[in-house]
């Protein structure tokens, strides 16, 4: 399964119609994108279940809309089992950013956390799932997909800096009730890598 959110709309592409909740469902074939596109930017907030006959062919093919431009960051918890959390653009989010040529994905997403929090001693626990979602960049379409992965740090005294140049205003290391709150005040695919 592949899941992308449009203004935070899910859009699941899958082989078969085994989605629990309410979904729209379209057929891959019958699959109108700019017609999808454009009643989800004029306020429509109906989940969409696109059933492929060739899951990885049709996103391939999906993925012709776009632009894609490749991320990667990470789900950094402390020696308290805190999770790192930046704020900006008013949501809370988790840091992350592009992949640089030549860069590996893992080592993106230890160069990012470190460049917008100011965090060190980073350790890669596992890959956590990937991430889609689509905005405006002037008058391309993109599709950003991110690479996330589970990692800790066991510095004491570390003293987080926001990279304000990237609109970062606040970095702050949150307890499982503080993570809940900023899960109320995040971006949906954000939400995924917490369930």
């Amino acid at each position: 399964m592949y899941k992308v959110f449009i203004n935070e709309v899910l859009v699941a592409f899958t082989e078969r119609n085994r989605i629990s909740g309410h979904f729209s469902v379209i057929q891959y074939q019958e699959l109108n994108f700019d017609d999808v596109y454009f009643k989800i930017l004029n306020g429509s907030r109906a989940k969409i279940n696109v059933i492929c006959d060739n899951l990885d062919n049709d996103w391939s093919n999906f993925l012709l809309n776009f632009q894609v431009r490749a991320a990667a960051g990470g789900v950094v918890k402390d020696r308290d089992d805190q999770v790192l959390w930046i704020f900006r653009h008013g949501k809370w989010d988790l840091p992350k950013g592009h992949i640089e040529k030549g860069e590996t994905k893992e080592s993106a997403a230890l160069r990012e956390v470190k460049e917008e929090c100011n965090v060190f001693g980073l350790r890669i626990d596992n890959e956590l799932q990937t991430t889609y979602h689509v905005f405006e960049d002037q008058d391309l379409l993109v599709m950003k997909k991110t690479y996330w992965f589970a990692m800790h740090t066991n510095e004491d005294n570390l003293v987080l800096i926001p990279q304000k140049e990237e609109g970062i205003v606040q970095v702050a290391f949150k307890s499982v009730e503080e993570t809940k709150k900023c899960l109320d005040s995040t971006y949906e695919n954000i939400k995924l890598l917490f369930m």
